[in-house]
Parts: structure tokens; sequence; C-alpha cells
């Protein structure tokens, strides 16, 4: 059966990271409006608050799974901001690490920060369309190609990067690449400008003729098989990770757009009674109360595809529904918010309106929701994705 109560240990983490978030904010216009700046390392208040990852690790046996706590985390962590208190040096990339590097490409680079890089100007949602090549040259890939939207990709030490090896081959032929900044023919191009989540730096990629050596081909498979998709089924499983994740993302700005809306009112003396009985709510408390139990539902999705993780069993489906429905009330919960409060959510002397920017991404990249609803889709009545795309 499934249980998500937490230990004394897991709450009080989850209480210090609502504490960090409460820092953060004060931090969250300027880099809003100072996008061309990276924010630090560390806020000065870092040194107030103990480094939580190595805590989270050691914790006693039975508190609560790994990825299942490391999903409220985010939802908690995105409640505040998306400044960062303090980077501990892994990004994307590091789950693709995680998920298809051989033994010893994780001792190597399981300390650096990778960012990831898919997107391509002419390569959204469907990866298998991605035209960067990497061919092989002696005792080396060269990689050729553009990427976009990387996110970290200018704080990262590392980038890995999917490109294709044979495009006749279809998802068979792509595989994923560690590169290291400073590697010829690898070019930052631009730091991107963008709608939301303006503190996360993101960044645009090119590789020209770059040269890197054979074992950094991320696995170490350069088998490309006739039938099936080969390692690339392997590599995209680093999704069913980094969507629920994206969902706890947006499940985060929906619970401050709640919490901040609640507040609102009540200082104008409008108390939400969640007892009352359906015909008698007013249409703010039913509204409300919907986009209550909207982001309810989002949480306990993303917490089923977490577990399924924690116990070892798969989770493609659970995390594909997790991250649409997290996207959806990243998107759609401000919103509404804003339009309860009218013309005071509006205002930039309050953070409403930057929530819902930022959220609107959520409902984006690691997959959009679109393609999540065609997978859903695809797993449940038995479809592939040559018969429903």
């Amino acid at each position: 059966m499934i249980d998500f109560t937490l230990s004394e240990n897991d709450r009080d983490i989850l209480e210090q990271i609502r504490r960090e978030g409460l820092v953060t904010r004060k931090y969250a216009r300027h880099y809003d409006d100072h996008e061309e700046e990276l924010s630090p390392i560390a806020l000065p208040e870092a040194a107030e608050f103990p480094s939580l990852p190595q805590r989270v690790m050691q914790r006693p046996a039975g508190d609560t799974g790994l990825a299942t706590l490391q999903m409220l985390m985010g939802i908690a962590r995105s409640w505040g901001d998306t400044v960062v208190l303090r980077y501990q040096g892994t990004a994307l990339g590091n789950a693709a690490l995680n998920a298809a590097g051989t033994p010893a490409q994780k001792e190597r680079w399981g300390k650096t920060m990778l960012a990831m890089a898919i997107t391509e100007p002419g390569c959204g949602s469907d990866s298998k369309a991605i035209k960067t090549t990497a061919k092989r040259d002696g005792d080396h890939w060269v990689l050729d190609g553009e990427k976009i939207f990387v996110t970290t990709g200018i704080r990262a030490e590392g980038v890995v990067v999917w490109a294709t090896t044979d495009a006749s081959a279809g998802r068979a032929g792509i595989k994923s690449f560690v590169v290291m900044k400073g590697t010829p023919g690898f070019e930052i191009t631009r730091k991107e400008k963008k709608l939301g989540i303006r503190s996360s730096d993101t960044a645009a990629l090119s590789f020209t003729h770059c040269r890197i050596p054979r074992d950094h081909l991320l696995g170490g498979d350069e088998s490309i098989p006739k039938q099936g998709s080969g390692g690339f089924r392997g590599v995209m499983k680093t999704f069913n990770m980094t969507r629920p994740g994206v969902a706890a993302g947006g499940i985060g700005k929906a619970r401050a757009s709640l919490d901040f809306t609640a507040e609102a009112l009540e200082q104008e003396g409008v108390r939400i009674d969640w007892e009352r009985g359906r015909a008698s709510r007013s249409a703010v408390e039913a509204k409300l109360i919907q986009m209550e139990a909207d982001a309810e539902a989002a949480t306990l999705a993303t917490l089923r595809a977490a577990w399924l993780a924690d116990v070892n069993r798969d989770n493609n489906l659970e995390a594909s529904i997790s991250k649409s429905k997290g996207g959806e009330v990243a998107r759609s919960v401000p919103q509404g918010c804003i339009e309860v409060l009218g013309a005071l959510a509006t205002s930039r002397q309050y953070l409403l309106e930057k929530w819902l920017r930022d959220g609107r991404i959520s409902d984006i990249y690691e997959g959009t929701g679109q393609i999540q609803r065609l997978i859903i889709a695809r797993a449940i009545f038995g479809y592939t994705s040559e018969e429903l795309s």
C-alpha cells in the first residue's frame, strides 16, 4: 500500500526548504528584471542554512522513499522561487549520466555539473527529429550542430549532447555524448531571453567539427540495432524522473499562488469556508476549492510516479501523467488566482504575475503537455508512436 506519511526528519527537511524559499523570494524580482546577470553560486543567507544533500542521502531506514522526498522538495523549493539558495553542483545532464552512464563515466563525471542539450531550432518535442550529427573518426567522435534552450548551459561545466550517429536509423541512431566546456568547436552562442524563470540561465550552443574522445559516448554502446530504438529508449528513461520533477516545480508555483490569494482575500475580510456545501459556496469559494483540488490531484500523481521509482517499478505512464497534470496546474492555477484578485494580482509589487510566467514553462519543457497526452494514450490503448502521433 502506498503511504506518503512523512517522518519527523523529512518534515524538518521540507520545513527548512520552505524557510529557504522565503529568502529566495527576496531576490526574485531583481533577477527577473536583470536576466543578463547570473545569480551567485550561493546567496549571502546560505550560510544560515545547513546543506541538505548529505542529510537527505543518509536518512534513517523507514523514511519516505528518496524519489518521493525529492518531489516534495521540488514542490517546496518552487513554492519559494526559481532563484537558488545555493547550487549543489548537478543539473539535468547529471540525470542522464545516472540513467545511462557506465560505472566509469559516473565515477569520472559524477561530481561535474552537466547540462543537457536536446532541443534544436527545427526540433522541439519530437526528439527523433534531431539533426545534430556525431561521426566516428578513429578514436574520436566529431559533433556538428546547434542546440537551443539549454538549461544551466552557461553555468554548467559540461553538457550531455543528443546527436544522431545514423540519420537513416531513426531513433536507434540517436546517442548522447558528454562534451566539456573548453573543447575546440564547442561554443556558447548566446544566453536566451525568456518569458519566465529568468534567474535560470538558459543557453544556445553550437558544435562545429567538435572532436571528443570515443569514451565520451554515454553508456559506451556504439551499435545501432536494425530493429527497435536501441539506446535511445534507455536514454529516454531519464525523463521518467525529470518529468515528475518538472511537475513538482509547476505544482510549487500553483501552491504559492493559492497561498498568496488566500492571504490577500483574508486581508480584505474574505475567508474561504472549506466545509460549506457546494450549493452554498460563493463563486470565489468554488473557484479556489476547485483549483486546490486540481493542485492536490497533480501532487498525488507526481508522488505516485516517484513512489514507483522508489520501489523499482516502471513509471513511464505515471511520469507522463504527472507531467501533464503538473504542467496544467502551473498554468491554470496562477491564471485563476489572477482572475479572482483582479488588478492587485498584476502589480509588480507582488510575485503572482511572475509565478504565472514562471509556471508557464512547466507545460512546455521536458516534453509538452500535448506530447504527454499522446504518450498516455499510447500506453493505455496499446498504440505505437507510428499508429498514434
